[in-house]
């Protein structure tokens, strides 16, 4: 099991969270993600799910990563 944390642009509410964790909890592999708006990101545990494709997901819902 792995954790990732992904810094996450433009959640401002309690709707955010909650469509960043259920976009991320639909992919499979992945256990649980937990947004805090308070520090603007997600913890993801998963397993065989790469950081791009989570990336991917959470842009796919219309907020923004920014590139490491």
């Amino acid at each position: 099991m792995k954790e990732t944390t992904i810094p996450v642009i433009g959640m401002t509410c309690n709707h955010c969270k909650a469509s960043v964790e259920s976009a991320l909890n639909e992919l499979d592999g992945v256990t649980n993600a937990t947004v805090s708006l308070a520090d603007n990101n997600v913890t993801v545990t998963h397993e065989d799910v790469t950081t791009e494709r989570l990336v991917d997901a959470i842009e796919e819902i219309g907020y923004d990563v920014p590139s490491a």
